[in-house]
């Protein structure tokens, strides 16, 4: 299939199913679905501040800054803590958005509450996702371009856990590297293939990512369908070797 079909197909299936679609995607990326890392950066500079002090020490002790430091530093505490959170279970989250869409493709009736239904796998999910961010960043430690090629190398292994739940970590992501030989490039394309709405989204201030991402989110879940039924998809998938 081609990008275009993909699309296509993600279209129909969404058909009649874009309400619950849309809030599954905004709930999944507030959750922490499809995150990769965590970053913290700081920045420091040094110098003469005798004299700077001295001019602004009225303000560095007023009231208002007071309340304003502490304004920020609850402002940050609670992004940290939230950074973390989404992180320990964006990955339970991920797997239970792409049961959710792989659901939809099946023709299946799937819920929002479908979004949750992967925590079981908590352990698991959170395991894969530190694994796959370790290996990207291994390899982007060569170069950029290793690094892209790595995470579509493993695209496909949370696809993979979420179908066969039963399925260990480190064979999710064998299984995703024997799926996306000679795919790689075609979901590159698929992703590609979208640029003109994610910028009609930004444009729209963010309002039209709400349909851009679902609809994402369908066809890669049909790109995976499609490309676990062929033969050499791996061990897993709707067929069965």
């Amino acid at each position: 299939m081609t990008s275009a079909q993909y699309r296509e197909e993600a279209r129909h299936v969404l058909t009649g199913r874009w309400g619950r679609a849309i809030l599954v995607a905004f709930l999944a990326s507030l959750l922490g679905a499809n995150a990769t890392t965590l970053s913290f950066s700081n920045n420091g500079s040094s110098g003469s501040q005798g004299n700077y002090w001295a001019s602004y020490e009225g303000f560095y002790n007023s009231a208002v800054f007071r309340a304003f430091l502490f304004f920020m530093i609850g402002m940050v505490s609670i992004t940290l803590v939230w950074t973390l959170i989404t992180f320990l279970i964006g990955g339970a989250i991920d797997l239970g958005q792409i049961t959710f869409f792989t659901g939809l493709a099946q023709g299946k009736d799937m819920q929002v509450y479908d979004l949750f239904s992967q925590f079981h796998l908590f352990g698991k999910a959170l395991g894969l996702r530190i694994v796959i961010n370790l290996f990207i960043g291994l390899w982007s430690l060569l170069f950029v371009i290793p690094g892209i090629i790595a995470a579509y190398r493993y695209a496909m292994a949370p696809y993979i856990m979420a179908e066969n739940p039963d399925v260990g970590i480190m064979e999710a992501i064998e299984l995703s590297k024997q799926m996306m030989m000679g795919n790689k490039f075609r979901l590159f394309c698929l992703q590609w293939s979208f640029f003109g709405w994610m910028l009609v989204g930004v444009l729209t201030f963010g309002i039209g990512l709400l349909w851009v991402n679902p609809y994402m989110e369908a066809a890669t879940a049909v790109f995976y369908l499609d490309i676990s039924s062929l033969p050499g998809g791996g061990d897993y998938g709707y067929t069965k070797y």
